[in-house]
């Protein structure tokens, strides 16, 4: 009898029943100390885990709607089954004993694999040459003369806003900007907060986890609250039509940013070649040894912005042949479709502290993280008018499609302001507008 089934309920696309069986050795040598060292431990193990706490986010009522569904559950999840709590501290002089739920053993293994066997920048180099390579040539062109200026206004309003509210609450106009407002921009987890947390673990000499613990409290609320403005935004458009598209983006010429042409853009033309995907790894990975090497003779700017900047121009020079750009793109779909979940749970035990994103929520955390959302509404509002969009529908793609969790966030939102066709939109805001915001902290931080 194969292990094969047809039951309909399955995790990662495997039945529940042969995913058990794998689950079960792995977590018995995970517990009986025989976990292997290296990748050949640590990948089996964060799948499991990253696919079982995917699964309960995506299927938990509130939190798949408003707080980002699987990719929340599993970075906090993981921390959680990984930190060691205090059980008891009696007894003057005397230790408190420690317990955590997984070994200490296999937190260490997971961690050395995100940061002494780089896995983290792997996938980092992967997601920003394949999502930059995959896109449409034209519409690369197209949006960054059109849209990318309503993604500029509502990151700049954003920002000011935030940075104004900080200071007049004493939080810090500076600490606003930077741990609330440019996080929460980024696009996302994997190719925003993550990549972020380097950059500016970098620059003020501490740990990536200490950036990553400030960041991720502010990426769940502003997810949260994007959803929540982007329902507003759509009864909003129903009180004054005049301001609404109903959908469409564009006031006049729609034909010329057609949703039809970005929508080829999101899908990939050619099947799939396994050769083709092992050429795209050695692309990725090559950009980003480009990228270091760009990095000793331009120190001012990191790895990941000199690694963008090269991609971009070389797809906006059309300099690489289609065939590779696919491999690239097969590559991208590969590691974020496979890896994006295993992905989290290195980032909840190599670079989550729970006890610092507890200590990060108080109600002057939650208005920042306001200010920022309503920012980045009425700057891309506002500029989309100026060039031509409508103000509900500009301030929805290339504002909240900013400021939420990336891809499960633009689903989120568009969903909720029933703006569904918006979708190629919201992704040139999660990919583009995630890409510019790395280079926008940069220049930042070094001001």
């Amino acid at each position: 009898m194969s292990i094969e089934t047809k039951e309909k309920f399955n995790i990662m696309g495997m039945g529940i029943f042969p995913f058990g069986i794998f689950a079960t050795l792995v977590l018995i040598a995970t517990f009986v100390g025989v976990l292997p060292g290296g990748m050949i431990g640590a990948i089996p193990l964060m799948i499991i885990l990253g696919a079982i706490l995917d699964k309960i986010g995506n299927n938990t009522p509130i939190i798949k709607d408003f707080f980002g569904g699987g990719p929340i559950v599993v970075i906090f999840g993981s921390a959680a089954l990984f930190t060691a709590y205090n059980l008891s501290a009696s007894g003057a002089g005397v230790e408190p004993e420690t317990f955590a739920l997984f070994p200490e053993y296999s937190s260490k293994i997971i961690v050395q694999f995100m940061k002494g066997g780089a896995f983290l920048k792997f996938y980092i180099a992967i997601l920003i040459t394949g999502s930059i390579l995959g896109m449409n040539r034209n519409l690369l062109i197209k949006a960054a003369v059109r849209y990318l200026p309503a993604i500029l206004g509502g990151v700049i309003c954003a920002l000011a806003l935030v940075g104004i509210t900080g200071f007049l609450i004493g939080y810090g106009a500076k600490e606003a900007i930077l741990y609330i407002g440019v996080p929460i921009m980024g696009g996302g987890m994997g190719a925003g907060a993550v990549p972020l947390s380097e950059i500016f673990a970098e620059n003020f000499s501490v740990d990536p986890k200490e950036m990553m613990s400030k960041m991720v409290p502010a990426l769940a609320l502003g997810n949260a609250m994007a959803i929540v403005v982007g329902s507003l935004l759509n009864k909003i458009g129903k009180i004054k039509p005049s301001i609404t598209g109903e959908g469409k983006l564009m006031k006049i010429n729609e034909s010329e940013f057609s949703g039809k042409e970005i929508e080829k853009t999101m899908k990939d033309e050619t099947k799939v070649d396994y050769h083709l995907i092992g050429i795209g790894v050695f692309i990725a990975s090559t950009f980003f040894v480009f990228g270091n090497l760009l990095h000793k003779v331009i120190p001012g700017i990191h790895t990941y912005a000199l690694m963008i900047i090269s991609v971009a121009v070389i797809k906006a020079l059309g300099l690489m042949p289609k065939k590779y750009e696919n491999g690239a793109f097969q590559a991208f779909q590969l590691i974020m479709i496979t890896m994006t979940p295993a992905l989290l749970v290195g980032i909840g035990v190599a670079y989550t502290d729970l006890m610092q994103v507890v200590d990060a929520l108080s109600l002057n955390y939650i208005l920042l993280v306001s200010m920022t959302v309503i920012g980045s509404v009425i700057g891309s509002g506002f500029v989309g008018k100026i060039v031509g969009f409508y103000p509900i529908e500009s301030s929805i793609t290339a504002g909240l499609c900013m400021a939420n969790m990336g891809g499960t966030g633009d689903v989120a939102v568009l969903s909720a302001s029933k703006r569904m066709q918006l979708m190629p939109f919201a992704q040139i805001s999660s990919r583009l507008g995630g890409a510019f915001i790395l280079i926008l902290a940069t220049m930042l931080l070094k001001i």
